[in-house]
């Protein structure tokens, strides 16, 4: 499968002078497109206010139009209808924006994140599982990876098999209730995308250079802390072992979003 690395969302939290990034995956399968995440979408950048919250004040998303999953994927000349399927790695706003603009999609994640989005406990759930984020209803298909067998010492694990082959969700819980990662095979490689499980390459390659907000923004958003530390400690294993036939990427750093731009 062909994997086209976008940024589907450009943010400006103060302290960070390189900013974020939405990282998104549009994957060209044999039935249709897919997309890992949609960022934000067009209708964020019509009412950023009712679509993303007080948060918005705190990350500063640009808001683009020409950043939309939509307007990309039109850009690279696919007919947007052809997205069939989109794979959520959780449900938070900068990674949900674009739902509204594939509403024929079917959309993929953990039954745990439905669950948390739909019934939040925690204050930190409330304020980030927006009604917004849900309108229109998208057509949600619930998986279980945490029931499934084991993907490269990551424990649970589940190949989505009614979207493409090479495309598996991966239990990943501790920015949220239910996050999770997702692998897609590219060929030669596999493409790791691990969401929101860290937010700067310096947190699993230890050259540090992490901006101090980004870590406590990290900390503010995480629903488990101690299992966040744990997947910082598993990702650099994975980063120092540096297999060749795997190229790991995470939701907002933008280094990592450029070099996956060149492979």
């Amino acid at each position: 499968m062909k994997v086209h690395h976008l940024n589907c969302g450009s943010m400006r939290p103060p302290g960070v002078p390189d900013g974020i990034v939405c990282h998104v995956l549009l994957v060209e399968t044999d039935t249709g497109l897919v997309l890992i995440d949609t960022g934000l979408g067009l209708r964020d950048a019509a009412d950023p206010a009712g679509r993303f919250g007080p948060a918005r004040f705190l990350i500063r998303p640009a808001f683009d139009p020409a950043e939309a999953a939509i307007t990309q994927v039109t850009a690279l000349g696919f007919d947007p209808a052809d997205v069939r399927h989109i794979v959520l790695t959780h449900f938070d706003a900068d990674h949900t924006g674009g739902l509204a603009d594939f509403p024929w999609a079917s959309v993929h994640l953990t039954a745990t994140e439905n669950t948390a989005a739909l019934r939040p406990r925690t204050m930190i759930e409330r304020g980030r599982y927006l009604p917004t984020q849900r309108s229109p209803e998208p057509e949600i298909v619930e998986h279980t990876p945490d029931r499934g067998e084991a993907w490269r010492g990551f424990p649970g694990a589940e190949e989505l098999t009614t979207i493409a082959p090479g495309i598996v969700l991966i239990d990943l819980p501790g920015h949220t209730r239910g996050h999770a990662a997702v692998a897609v095979d590219a060929g030669d490689h596999w493409v790791l995308h691990v969401g929101d499980a860290f937010y700067h390459r310096g947190q699993i390659s230890g050259a540090g250079g992490v901006p101090r907000m980004l870590s406590l923004m990290e900390r503010g958003f995480a629903h488990d802390w101690p299992k966040v530390r744990a997947n910082h400690h598993r990702l650099a294993e994975v980063w120092h072992a540096a297999p060749a036939d795997l190229l790991l990427v995470n939701a907002h750093d933008p280094a990592l979003l450029r070099h996956a731009q060149t492979r």
